[in-house]
């Protein structure tokens, strides 16, 4: 993502946490947010302008597989970066 980031600088993306369905709502989704702001955090470490990124915790509401198995919910616990539009 920082490699994208820096030979696209006018891009603008939104960090997107998710979770598998273990546990509460209301801690999937501080713990999406957690793991969205971390990777924010460590864009703007390394020189990415803050401008250029939001962040955002989705809990379980996207899953990409079932949370049926191990392995799913493992898929399910993951970053997404989504480009939000180009700066002008």
């Amino acid at each position: 993502a920082f490699q994208l980031l820096k030979e696209n600088p006018n891009i603008v993306v939104e960090i997107a946490g998710h979770t598998d369905d273990t546990g509460t709502t209301s801690y999937n989704q501080q713990l999406s947010t957690m793991r969205a702001k971390a990777v924010y955090d460590v864009l703007i470490s390394k020189g990415v302008d803050k401008e250029r990124l939001t962040y955002k915790g989705y809990a379980d509401d996207q899953p990409i597989k079932p949370n049926t198995t191990e392995i799913n919910r493992q898929s399910n616990r993951r970053i997404e970066f989504r480009v939000l539009r180009t700066k002008q």
